[in-house]
């Protein structure tokens, strides 16, 4: 059970605290209701180039990782199709320091030439080692066009493409900050050992002047109901073949999710799941395979892949998967297997929420989901599911109809294969 207060400022800011005696640190983390899906097609990318923009220093702070790491803390960043989120985590008695941080980079972020052109260098030469020369890293440059072909998960945080963030212009980039990034479009965990009293006041003295945003109204298109399976096949300098299979799947509230959370474990959480057992162990045609979810705020994908061992190809890896598949639906899950998968559910649930940082993440995630709540359901809701739920789930994600899938060829493999 996660205990927190929360309060929110004039300005919209919403804010939660955490209370963890036990510990000696605090955190402070700030998430913005902005990821990838709220780019437009021409100019994808920027919620990624801002994770990097928001470390270039402030207007009256040149370096934000020097006071950090002055007062003993750290701190880093991610960004999702849905969220970009902020952390940094100090001793207790330096909590000011980074609460005065995080608001003047939201007051005054320094964005101007220069810092664009350096974090603009740096966000290319990521999208180059990352996903374009790294083998397997161009996956998701392929498959989510193919899978979202009207809702803007259509392409990876990165960007669609290197072009889009080399021929961004400085206006553009203000406009996307100054349209998002605004305390009313954001909200701030302080968690660890802190007080609530103190944690207000605080909020109040670096947060409560900086001036509210017209908070975005989100219009995305929604992505029609698939109909009939796609494949896409890609040839790369791999050292195996490889196959990715999306099935559709709904939002993070969906009724459902949990049971498609833990179909996805039946199949391929670890290696004591369907897929490993049979395809990796017993008739060793994968070098490895597994299924997870993606747990997205609009609707999801439920994704299975693996690299196959040479002998075989993309196509003999899909019918073997689709082999594990069909015994499935055709005879279901036993008691005990339900029963194990949802342990390890419930044990990395709990493991998960050790750490304070973790913790802070979560009720910053629920509450921008818009159900904060939810944090302290998700053990609850996980185990609530029955193996009929579980099983029609299965049934109605698990069609041919409603899957995607990419073929990745080794250009060596495939080479000899044609000769």
């Amino acid at each position: 059970m996660i205990d927190f207060s929360h309060f929110t400022l004039d300005n919209g800011l919403r804010v939660f605290v955490h209370q963890d005696q036990s510990v000696s640190i605090a955190t402070v983390n700030i998430m913005y209701d902005v990821g990838s899906r709220d780019e437009t097609p021409e100019r994808t990318g920027f919620a990624h180039l801002f994770e990097h923009l928001m470390f270039s220093g402030s207007e009256n702070i040149p370096n934000f990782d020097t006071i950090v790491q002055q007062v003993g803390g750290s701190n880093n960043a991610y960004t999702s199709p849905d969220v970009t989120n902020y952390y940094t985590v100090v001793p207790a008695p330096n909590v000011e320091t980074a609460l005065w941080l995080e608001a003047d980079r939201m007051l005054s972020l320094s964005i101007n030439d220069n810092s664009l052109e350096v974090q603009r260098k740096v966000v290319i030469e990521e999208f180059k080692q990352r996903y374009l020369n790294q083998p397997y890293g161009d996956i998701w440059l392929h498959l989510r066009p193919l899978v979202y072909q009207k809702h803007s998960y259509n392409w990876a945080t990165i960007g669609k493409e290197i072009s889009h963030i080399e021929d961004a212009t400085l206006e553009e980039v203000k406009a996307f900050f100054f349209k998002h990034y605004r305390p009313d479009n954001a909200v701030l965990v302080v968690a660890g050992n802190v007080e609530k009293d103190d944690v207000e006041k605080m909020a109040k003295k670096w947060f409560g002047d900086i001036p509210k945003g017209n908070r975005p109204i989100r219009n995305l298109e929604n992505e029609p109901p698939q109909t009939e399976a796609r494949y896409k096949k890609v040839e790369a300098k791999v050292p195996l073949n490889a196959i990715y299979k999306a099935y559709r799947m709904g939002n993070r509230k969906a009724a459902d999710y949990y049971a498609t959370d833990l179909v996805s474990d039946v199949l391929g959480r670890d290696k004591s799941a369907r897929l490993y057992q049979e395809l990796v162990k017993e008739k060793e045609m994968f070098n490895s395979v597994g299924a997870y979810i993606m747990g997205s705020v609009d609707e999801g994908l439920l994704v299975i892949s693996g690299k196959l061992n040479p002998a075989y190809s993309p196509e003999q890896g899909e019918e073997a998967i689709q082999g594990v598949i069909d015994d499935f639906l055709e005879n279901g899950i036993s008691d005990d297997e339900l029963t194990k998968v949802k342990n390890q559910a419930e044990a990395s649930h709990v493991f998960s929420e050790v750490e304070v940082l973790n913790r802070a993440m979560n009720i910053a995630y629920y509450a921008i989901l818009g159900d904060v709540d939810m944090v302290n359901t998700i053990a609850e809701d996980m185990a609530k599911v029955t193996k009929e739920e579980l099983m029609t789930t299965a049934k109605k994600i698990l069609r041919k109809e409603n899957c995607s899938t990419l073929y990745y060829y080794s250009e060596e493999l495939n080479a000899v294969t044609q000769n």
